[in-house]
């Protein structure tokens, strides 16, 4: 990583300290009040001390002294206490405000944008590189403010005692942010190196989890569990990079700090020994003068110190900010967002002409493709993998960009309310996700207000009352993390129970029957068969069986729509379609 984008993450990162900017200006505030406590305590134990060795005052004539030299102690801690409390708050804010907008991005991504990453690489993003930001917030950024201005407090005050031991820390203080910049740029690649590594470890291991019947019936299991031993020891070897940066951080802070003040130590000693004889003003040096400036002298540097062991906290921000800033500024696949609303009342038609769909990245995935789907109309399209089927189901979702021209009741597609349009369309696809915690609250999702007798109609309607005696709750059953405790079919007939209880004017069917054994796949297209005829339909499908009483078929190859009609002209013709059903039937 250069110089360059370092300066531009480490911007980045501090615009969204303005989240929190109340609780961050409050921790600034109680280390500078810290700073003076500091200062207050060490001169209070300089003079006890000269009072007691140089005056011989006796102990009792210092109670006073004494007691408010423990009030202090006590009041320090209470402020540092409260510093670290109040910057802790402050990073646990910004960080989920930080996480709230990347999952509202996310969703206006869409989930085409999406599945150029595996999930593995979304979960680190969202979990462990916006929670690796906490510190530089909570900690690395308040005790910037404290690095600058206890330094400058001790110096204020030693000057006016002994401008030597003041510009002897002066003098030294620079050396340390200097040597800790020029090691933390090492640390923050190799943060950022480490995050990567984090990224392709948790993606690679959770999609061969997913498949792991799969690998294990073509033998591919020890070669899998290979790829994923060197993953991991390529995570290692990053991680302990990163660890010995840290500790090179650590000990070059710590070298220098006990150089600086071993030179105030010396000055000091040889000053008593009369060999030297400056620094001091008319006067010799005093032992106060002595203890004071031995006191603060840890003091001056102990900031500095604790800024450099943050320091690794900020490269580790760095090194998480770099996929996230890029995440967050990536241009999504429909920038544009209309404020155009379809009538209440208004079934849905679509024409599209010279229609290109394109991937977030810009690249073409179909087209041009000219069609027209009248209100009310059931279509089927149908092809080979690859020939852009899905595709067009995100284009008209509003998940990918097109070129050209999609209409929907005359209105271009690009001038719509995006949340307005997506909220008249009702979707299943072959992969049914169930969020939430049960079964109800998985149908309820899309219209939580439903009554109770439209919630038995629906389920109904889509055949889950059949297995739902089975199962040991009933409605209240916990479906788990991917729906483990349904079959694919049960799971799938859920999902559409809750298109059908959402009211729509277009449902889209992405491969809905896939995945399904024989009955499944009967109950789910009977379903989705009887709802087709509320509203337009277009389903995406391979199974040709059972399409004869659809309006029409279209026929898609090589990013075309190249045959249009209806299932008896076009299984009698000379054609794809054609060729498809006769495929398909030495498939059977």
């Amino acid at each position: 990583m250069n110089k360059t984008r370092q300066q531009e993450l480490t911007h980045w990162l501090k615009q969204q300290s303005i989240i929190s900017r109340r609780w961050l200006t409050a921790s600034r505030l109680l280390g500078v009040v810290s700073g003076v406590l500091i200062v207050a305590q060490a001169w209070i134990l300089a003079r006890i001390l000269n009072h007691m060795i140089m005056e011989n005052i006796p102990r009792e004539a210092l109670l006073l002294p004494f007691t408010l030299l423990v009030l202090i102690f006590i009041l320090r801690s209470w402020v540092v206490w409260m510093r670290e409390r109040v910057g802790f708050h402050a990073g646990t804010h910004i960080r989920f405000e930080i996480r709230r907008r990347v999952l509202d991005r996310l969703q206006q991504a869409g989930p085409a944008w999406i599945q150029g990453k595996p999930a593995g690489s979304w979960a680190t993003l969202i979990l462990e590189q916006i929670d690796d930001m906490h510190d530089f917030y909570a900690r690395y950024l308040p005790q910037m403010a404290l690095a600058a201005s206890v330094p400058l407090l001790i110096v204020i005050t030693l000057f006016p005692i002994n401008w030597a031991a003041a510009l002897i820390l002066l003098g030294t203080a620079p050396l340390i942010p200097l040597f800790m910049a020029m090691v933390g740029m090492g640390a923050a690649d190799a943060n950022r190196r480490n995050f990567k590594a984090l990224a392709r470890l948790s993606g690679h291991f959770l999609d061969r989890l997913r498949g792991m019947e799969t690998l294990r019936i073509f033998g591919r299991g020890a070669a899998e569990t290979d790829n994923i031993r060197h993953a991991s020891q390529d995570f290692r070897s990053r991680t302990m990079e990163v660890l010995r940066l840290a500790f090179l951080s650590s000990g070059v802070l710590e070298f220098f700090t006990s150089l600086s003040i071993a030179v105030v130590a010396v000055y000091f000693g040889f000053s008593y020994l009369g060999e030297l004889d400056f620094g001091h003003y008319g006067t010799s040096v005093t032992l106060f003068a002595g203890f004071l400036a031995l006191v603060l002298a840890p003091e001056f540097f102990q900031p500095l110190r604790d800024l450099g062991t943050f320091y690794h906290a900020k490269a580790q921000a760095i090194g998480a900010a770099d996929s996230l800033k890029t995440f967050m500024e990536a241009p999504l696949a429909h920038p544009q967002r209309g404020e155009i609303t379809l009538k209440a009342d208004e079934p849905v038609t679509l024409t599209a002409s010279n229609l290109i769909l394109k991937s977030p990245e810009g690249a073409v995935l179909a087209g041009p493709l000219n069609f027209t789907l009248p209100a009310g109309q059931r279509v089927v399209l149908v092809g080979r993998s690859g020939s852009g089927k899905s595709s067009l189901i995100n284009v008209l979702s509003g998940f990918l960009p097109y070129e050209g021209s999609l209409r929907v009741n005359g209105i271009e597609l690009s001038d719509l309310d995006p949340d307005a349009w997506r909220a008249v369309i009702s979707w299943v696809g072959q992969n049914p996700q169930l969020p939430a915690a049960t079964l109800r609250d998985n149908i309820l999702l899309s219209r939580p207000d439903a009554s109770e007798e439209a919630l038995q109609t629906v389920l109904e309607k889509a055949w889950v009352n059949e297995f739902l005696p089975m199962l040991p709750d009933g409605l209240e059953t916990q479906p788990g993390d991917q729906a483990v405790r349904l079959s694919v079919g049960q799971a799938q007939r859920v999902a559409v129970a809750r298109a059908l209880l959402s009211p729509c004017k277009l449902l889209l069917l992405d491969e809905p029957s896939a995945s399904l054994d024989a009955h499944s796949e009967q109950r789910v297209m009977q379903a989705l068969n009887d709802a087709s005829r509320q509203q337009s339909t277009l389903m995406v499908t391979h199974q040709l069986e059972n399409l004869a009483d659809w309006d029409a078929i279209w026929v898609m190859q090589d990013g075309q729509i190249i045959e249009q009609g209806t299932y008896a002209a076009l299984s009698t013709a000379q054609g794809a379609f054609a060729d498809l059903l006769a495929h398909r039937q030495e498939e059977i």
